[in-house]
């Protein structure tokens, strides 16, 4: 018998797939063919996760640390992280504030569940991380999109924010830096964000999650400019190399702790316990110098590839500051950069993400290359590339 139409809920019609996901299963299904494909599709490190955290949660796992902790984390990585913080940013942040989830997405979904009340608006800048706007219409808030023009790299401009806040709205939300663009928001920016957000007693949230992974800049973080009303998200998934692991935190004003932890208690109880005795070997000294030499190969991959790229036509607005994307402008060999980007999978094996699965602003001229793939790899994609354009 045919199966009758599921039932859902009516917010479901405002969340949509990554498109990218059908790229990525052909890529997949053509690599089982043997048509090797060179992948810059996915934004994950292409890094195992560093020995020393391996190793830390195995031996959680041998000494039998597999039960519950506290919503909030494991006191003593919620103390690691605020020592990270004293240790590299200079910032006092009181381990009370810091709330440990379940990747970067947890964090969000906190925040967006304690903070939005259905029919509330969040300002983001468009282009940006899909899931942003679906996590915000996942409890029945407006996602207002702002399009940021890649004239100005790709920045919000205040004025926008000033201009699209009205008494509806409730929080504004960036990402420093930012995917897909890899642009860096500077500390003076952010002040300026987070000062029209407070003005009409809003919320500001700064996704950091790529915040070790930046280049040629000094590494900072959004804590500096206050507590009040500001809520920092970070994650172990991306500098870190722990994707799989599914461990992130949220930094957030003393008031709202309580808020948070209650709710962590009714949806996750808590984060993965093997995962946070893990985290804590990822602030050791033999750890992060692995991270920096990754961080330098993550540089030099940019370098490579941002050359290669505008030497075969594609337009980039400025090298991006960090992460690991280059988003190019494709509009000299394609008004349909969905369009293109399957092409060139199909035609020259290389897997990229089209401009629109990261908003609605202009995302036909855009696609993401993401470089999370060793250099030979580069080059031989690029080589692809330069033959399927002469084609």
């Amino acid at each position: 018998m045919p199966q009758a139409d599921p039932h859902l809920a009516r917010r479901m019609a405002g969340i949509e797939p990554f498109y990218v996901m059908d790229i990525l299963a052909r890529a997949r299904q053509m690599d089982a063919e043997g048509r090797d494909v060179v992948h810059m599709e996915v934004g994950e490190p292409d890094f195992a996760t560093p020995e020393p955290i391996v190793r830390a949660g195995i031996q959680a796992l041998e000494e039998g640390r597999t039960h519950y902790t506290p919503a909030t984390g494991l006191p003593a990585l919620r103390e690691a992280i605020s020592g990270y913080y004293a240790s590299r940013f200079g910032e006092n942040v009181d381990p009370a504030r810091i709330v440990v989830t379940p990747g970067a997405s947890g964090a969000l979904q906190l925040l967006l569940a304690v903070l939005v009340n259905p029919g509330e608006k969040v300002l983001m800048p468009d282009p940006g991380y899909p899931c942003n706007r679906h996590m915000v219409r996942l409890f029945e808030g407006e996602a207002v999109s702002l399009g940021v023009k890649a004239s100005r790299d790709f920045c919000l401009a205040n004025d926008q924010v000033i201009h699209h806040w009205d008494s509806h709205t409730r929080a504004l939300m960036v990402a420093t830096p930012a995917n897909p663009t890899g642009r860096l928001l500077s500390l003076e920016q952010l002040e300026q964000f987070y000062s029209a957000a407070l003005a009409p007693g809003g919320a500001f949230i700064v996704d950091e999650i790529y915040q070790g992974l930046v280049y040629e800049q000094p590494v900072e973080t959004a804590l500096s400019l206050g507590e009040e009303h500001l809520f920092v998200v970070n994650s172990f998934s991306k500098f870190f190399g722990m994707t799989g692991w599914r461990l992130g935190w949220v930094v957030a004003p003393r008031a709202y702790v309580p808020a948070l932890d209650r709710l962590a208690q009714n949806i996750f109880l808590a984060a993965p316990t093997m995962s946070q005795y893990a985290a804590l070997a990822a602030f050791h000294p033999e750890t992060l110098e692995i991270l920096e030499q990754r961080r330098n190969i993550f540089q030099q991959r940019r370098d490579y590839l941002y050359q290669a790229l505008t030497e075969l036509g594609f337009r980039i607005h400025g090298k991006p500051e960090g992460a690991f994307y280059l988003y190019a402008d494709v509009s000299r060999f394609s008004n349909d950069s969905f369009a293109f980007a399957r092409q060139l999978l199909e035609q020259a094996r290389v897997a990229i993400t089209p401009g629109r699965d990261f908003g609605s602003y202009r995302p036909e001229k855009f696609v993401r290359f993401a470089y999370t793939t060793d250099m030979d790899r580069l080059k031989l994609g690029i080589a692809r590339i330069r033959a399927f354009l002469a084609s």
